[in-house]
């Protein structure tokens, strides 16, 4: 990132690069956020303009996102620089042009508005067609099993009753993607034409063999959807295992499997205390109740996983330990307040003994709340030898003492002589 200026008129350059970026080809966004005016519903939260080709003329669309809705208009090339000016006049609050070369960011300081250039993400510009494809991480070749479990018609559409949870799906596996790029699982990603990530596998000399393990699985969506990814989309060679404590459920996601021909993915019945599992280098468990998170968490250590994608649920454990510190009073004293500080603590407790255990941890928000209000996901990444930190075990049990906690579900971890297998040589 480099500072390119701090002039108070900084219009005209931004504009002129906007111009040449148009001119040679490598426009591929502008992105503008104006400052929110008194009568908030009356002014766009964010406005976004590309280059499209409409009736054989050059065009800027304008998408403006408004609190409860979006309007699109189509400029000419003449008229962007226009349009830009009598903006930048009005001081928004901030302006983000994407090219192939460079990101230029416009940036208003009390001294006047700023520039900062940005290295480029994206090494193709955008198809110039009127109508984008949507993206999607589910290809044609999912529609079979996304059919079979009721999720979308012979059309590949999503039902609208299952609409949530095929962006549920959609959601995670762009999580799952990012995780096993950290992990170093999958090389680095390729910017394709339309802006959105192309799949590169590290090839088959150097492509590490992966275990995946959905802990309390249910009807399979997401096992079956990670597999999908892994194997058919990433090109990664993964076995893939759903355990489940409900035999029935077990039995149709299996024939499910067989008949769509899934190889490489198995479903058996278990729970994540007591069920034997290979050592998985990914392992994943959302929603699971209460407690049971924290025994995925404790497998998940004792096993040696590399990568953990766990969405916490039912907060139960610690609430009835809470004893208000004399400034926490006022909040603890409210259920509802108490029941979600509850939460809260867990969650941060989970988070620092897994960092203390060598992870570290990315705390997202893995579907819309309107889907559902768990929507939390613990996304884990082991990254250094466990236990080594005192700095966080000192941490966690400054924040037990501090709201009277006297036991949590990790609290194995604290003394650190949890068994581990040994995954030093594992990728």
């Amino acid at each position: 990132m480099v500072l390119v200026s701090k002039l108070s008129d900084m219009a005209g350059p931004f504009i002129d690069a906007v111009r040449q970026s148009i001119a040679d080809g490598s426009f591929v966004r502008l992105v503008l956020k104006p400052r929110t005016a008194a009568a908030a519903s009356e002014t766009p939260r964010r406005i976004e303009a590309r280059l499209i080709e409409l009736r054989g003329q050059m065009r800027i669309s304008l998408t403006a996102h408004y609190e409860r809705n979006t309007r699109t208009s189509n400029l000419s090339l003449e008229e962007v620089t226009t349009w830009l000016a009598n903006e930048l006049e009005h001081q928004p609050a901030s302006v983000y042009l994407e090219t192939t070369r460079k990101n230029l960011q416009w940036q208003p300081t009390a001294t006047g508005p700023r520039v900062i250039v940005h290295r480029s993400h994206v090494e193709v510009a955008p198809p110039r067609t009127h109508d984008r494809p949507r993206h999607t991480w589910l290809d044609v070749s999912a529609r079979p099993w996304l059919r079979a479990l009721g999720l979308v018609d012979a059309t590949g559409r999503p039902k609208p009753s299952a609409a949530p949870k095929y962006h549920q799906i959609e959601r995670f596996l762009e999580i799952v993607s990012h995780q096993v790029r950290a992990a170093g699982w999958w090389s680095d990603v390729t910017m394709g034409a339309d802006r959105q990530p192309v799949c590169t596998s590290l090839g088959a000399t150097s492509s590490p063999k992966l275990t995946v393990v959905d802990a309390a699985c249910g009807k399979g969506y997401l096992t079956f959807a990670v597999w999908h990814w892994l194997r058919r989309v990433a090109g990664l060679d993964a076995q893939v295992l759903g355990v489940e404590a409900r035999p029935e459920l077990v039995t149709n996601a299996q024939r499910i499997a067989s008949q769509v021909g899934m190889d490489h993915l198995q479903f058996v019945v278990g729970d994540i205390a007591t069920a034997s599992l290979p050592n998985p280098d990914l392992l994943i468990a959302l929603h699971a109740c209460n407690t049971a998170t924290d025994l995925t968490l404790l497998r998940a250590v004792e096993l040696g996983t590399r990568v953990a994608l766990v969405a916490p649920c039912c907060h139960q454990q610690l609430r009835p330990q809470l004893q208000a510190p004399p400034e926490w009073a006022p909040v603890l004293r409210h259920g509802l307040l108490k029941e979600r500080l509850a939460e809260w603590l867990t969650d941060a407790l989970r988070v620092l003994f897994l960092e203390w255990a060598g992870y570290r941890v990315r705390v997202v928000e893995f579907v819309d709340p309107q889907h559902t209000p768990r929507n939390l996901l613990l996304a884990c990444v082991r990254v250094r030898p466990a236990f080594r930190d005192s700095y966080r075990r000192d941490r966690i049990m400054q924040l037990k003492q501090q709201f009277g906690i006297r036991v949590h579900a990790l609290d194995p971890l604290l003394d650190g002589h949890i068994h581990q297998t040994d995954s030093s040589s594992r990728p």
